[in-house]
């Protein structure tokens, strides 16, 4: 273990102080939620990253969701033809790629993967799984059956996972909700994950392996963190009960995938919308900045254009340094972590491919903690949908759930934060896992 190694180690402590700092109750936090938080990523981790059985199934994993992102693109290269070929692909009759293009080589996948899950669901394999999470999290940390469903629902899928506790919204706490909102937020759906596969497998050969380590370590930070923003004062319903998930089944198999396509096709919507309206205004914004920096500038006898980004860089500069990125790369990281508050982990891994592909950043080590947390949709945008979500499926939680779901954002951006200092305590630069990362 290095010296970097131990800062990541350190940092996990130091983020779970923050949290309990700014708690809203500190002296009735859940010390078993905090302890079995951090003791689950932990083993995890090392499964992962020091077993060496852990390794290979690691890299199985990976090699088996690169395949099923080959077969996913069988259809979108029918439909688009060499427009979907993915850099070092070639055509059925030689043809060459345009390049990397976001709508027509990720954004399909997300349809396939949403067509695949349903058939999960409609087999009912997903939902053994899903159980299978909730009743670890429910027995070992001692939190409601509401929450741990929905926080293991929320490994699997996106907002979707507030469907599964429908039944109990109307009767959360104020904590459980803060939690059912942080798991959302900490975590990312299967589906969207394979976006950001195709976003830096040609960087980063094994990312995904890393983004579903991500995800299964995010999952009790998620419960951790929300427990210490806004621990539990009241008696939830489902207190040490375990729940089961509710689903509406479809009445067929193809029906699933049709279902489960169209909700794919509709969450593609939703991410270009955000894209397009948010890149837009913070572009927006930058101009503004630039503007106002190059007016300051020479009064302070200062230099370098003013941006949102560069804004965020400072903020989140020293909880990067906390996670361990080594200090030559601590400025990219930090803005591309800080920017994901605004703009979307989507825009924030398409800066990160960018940044591996310019040569802007020195230690590989630094990439991985940054896949990691950025594997989150712990972001502004997110935040209103999730509390969108709820609130249509229980609208009587919409008088009270705004504050929470300001400490929910705060609980999310945390939660993905520890989980990269999870992951640089472990990672060493001559690991397998590295696959090509540079």
């Amino acid at each position: 273990m290095d010296r970097y190694n131990l800062v990541s180690f350190l940092g996990i402590f130091v983020l779970a102080g923050l949290a309990w700092a700014v708690s809203a109750d500190r002296r009735n936090v859940n010390w078993r939620v905090v302890g079995w938080g951090i003791g689950l990523q932990l083993l995890i981790a090392l499964f992962i990253f020091v077993v060496p059985a852990g390794a290979r199934v690691f890299l199985v994993v990976n090699d088996a969701v690169v395949k099923v992102l080959d077969s996913a693109g069988a259809g979108a290269r029918f439909v688009f033809g060499r427009l979907a070929l993915g850099p070092g692909q070639v055509g059925e009759h030689g043809e060459e790629p345009l390049g990397f293009i976001l709508a027509f080589q990720a954004f399909p996948t997300i349809i396939f993967f949403s067509a695949l899950l349903a058939i999960l669901y409609y087999v009912g394999l997903m939902s053994i799984v899903i159980k299978a999470f909730a009743r670890v999290f429910t027995r070992l940390m001692r939190v409601s059956g509401a929450e741990s469903l929905a926080t293991a629902s929320n490994i699997f899928v996106g907002v979707e996972a507030n469907l599964t506790i429908k039944p109990y919204l109307a009767t959360l706490t104020a904590s459980e909700m803060c939690t059912v909102l942080t798991a959302g937020m900490a975590t990312v759906a299967s589906n969207v994950l394979a976006l950001y596969v195709l976003t830096l497998q040609k960087q980063f050969p094994t990312i995904a392996g890393h983004l579903i380590s991500a995800t299964l370590l995010s999952a009790p930070a998620a419960l951790l963190m929300s427990k210490l923003l806004l621990p539990e004062n009241g008696r939830p319903v489902t207190l040490g009960r375990h729940v089961e998930p509710y689903y509406e089944r479809e009445s067929s198999l193809f029906e699933a995938v049709i279902n489960g396509a169209n909700a794919g096709l509709r969450m593609i919507a939703g991410i270009v919308a955000l894209l397009i309206a948010v890149l837009g205004l913070v572009a927006l914004v930058n101009l503004v900045l630039a503007g106002i920096g190059d007016a300051v500038n020479p009064m302070l006898g200062t230099q370098g254009r003013w941006s949102l980004g560069g804004l965020f860089g400072y903020v989140f500069y020293p909880l990067t340094l906390v996670l361990g990125v080594p200090l030559a790369d601590a400025g990219v990281i930090s803005r591309i972590v800080g920017e994901r508050l605004i703009v979307t982990e989507v825009a924030a891994y398409e800066d990160l491919a960018a940044a591996l592909e310019g040569g802007l950043l020195q230690h590989p080590r630094s990439a991985v903690i940054a896949t990691y947390a950025l594997c989150g949709f712990a972001h502004v945008t997110s935040m209103a949908i999730f509390v969108g979500s709820v609130c249509a499926l229980a609208p009587q939680c919409a008088k009270s759930i705004g504050p929470v779901a300001v400490r929910a954002l705060v609980a999310a951006t945390l939660a993905c934060l520890m989980t990269a200092c999870v992951a640089g305590t472990f990672f060493t630069e001559g690991s397998i896992l590295l696959g090509g990362a540079r």
